[in-house]
């Protein structure tokens, strides 16, 4: 049996071709997907630490009674810092923990990245709520470090 044409005769490659020339022509890739996507892949840091999400509301948090449309509280850790995030509709509100110098940026998506500014007590914030998928990266002295992306 010959791995290219396999037991039935055809050739896997000249019909894997034939199949993406179809899906092109019958269902083509949004051009603002594939955008998308190449700026998902310029965004990676290769030297980033990631920082791990250790508590998220949505799945972590009990229920407040009379409560309507309570904020979204996100807490992620990485090493010794922790990066605690509210998500409401009118923006995102954060502080780093310890409190330190540092440079954020808010990636989402294809637009460009929004940098914020930290105080000094840590604390940072950004006055347009996060549309879609969204991630930190948080830029402390030498390091860098990356959130995991969520959906707003």
């Amino acid at each position: 049996m010959d791995e290219v044409t396999g037991d039935a005769g055809f050739d896997a490659d000249l019909l894997e071709e034939e199949l993406r020339g179809a899906a092109a022509v019958l269902d083509p890739l949004p051009a603002e997907l594939l955008q998308l996507a190449m700026d998902a892949y310029l965004l990676h840091d290769l030297d980033a630490r990631v920082a791990e999400l250790t508590f998220d509301s949505l799945v972590d948090a009990i229920p407040v009674r009379g409560v309507e449309d309570p904020p979204r509280m996100l807490t992620f850790q990485a090493g010794e810092l922790t990066v605690d995030v509210e998500v409401t509709e009118d923006g995102l509100l954060g502080q780093l923990l310890p409190p330190q110098s540092a440079r954020i940026e808010v990636l989402g998506g294809p637009s460009a990245a929004h940098p914020l500014t930290v105080d000094a007590m840590g604390r940072f914030a950004h006055d347009t709520p996060p549309t879609g998928p969204f991630a930190l990266r948080l830029r402390t002295g030498g390091d860098v470090i990356v959130t995991e992306w969520l959906r707003a």
